[in-house]
């Protein structure tokens, strides 16, 4: 692999850092717009040098981090945080996310409107899964 020393595939950093869980799923995110390099949508391949802004949007959160040290090999996590400055914004807070359909434990089974409004709750990709009335 011929490439500058000062470098490296964006697909395989975010896969060293431990940003993504395998590299396979870092080239998909790339593949699929969701990986942006100083603004720009970027593909597996592109190469990546220290100061550059990486942005990556995953399960509906986007994680900021503008590049320190550039690594090749998977390392552990103390390590990984080191190679990145992370800029992301906070995550939003458990109670703003409400659970749709929690039932207080011991509260017995739902009544039909209690089961309606938890598919409302819901929407309709919930009826879907029940199969035809």
């Amino acid at each position: 692999m011929a490439e500058d020393a000062g470098t490296v595939r964006v697909d395989v950093w975010i896969w060293s850092v431990r940003l993504t869980k395998t590299r396979s799923t870092a080239a998909s995110a790339c593949r699929a717009g969701h990986v942006r390099v100083n603004g720009e949508r970027v593909k597996p391949a592109h190469a990546l040098r220290a100061g550059d802004q990486v942005r990556v949007r995953q399960s509906g959160r986007e994680r900021v981090v503008v590049v320190s040290r550039i690594i090749r090999k998977r390392v552990g996590a103390p390590v990984a945080v080191e190679c990145y400055t992370d800029h992301s914004p906070p995550p939003p807070p458990r109670e703003a996310v409400a659970p749709a359909g929690r039932r207080d434990r011991g509260a017995g089974r739902p009544t039909k409107r209690d089961r309606r409004e938890m598919e409302r709750l819901r929407g309709p990709a919930a009826d879907s899964r029940r199969g035809t009335r």
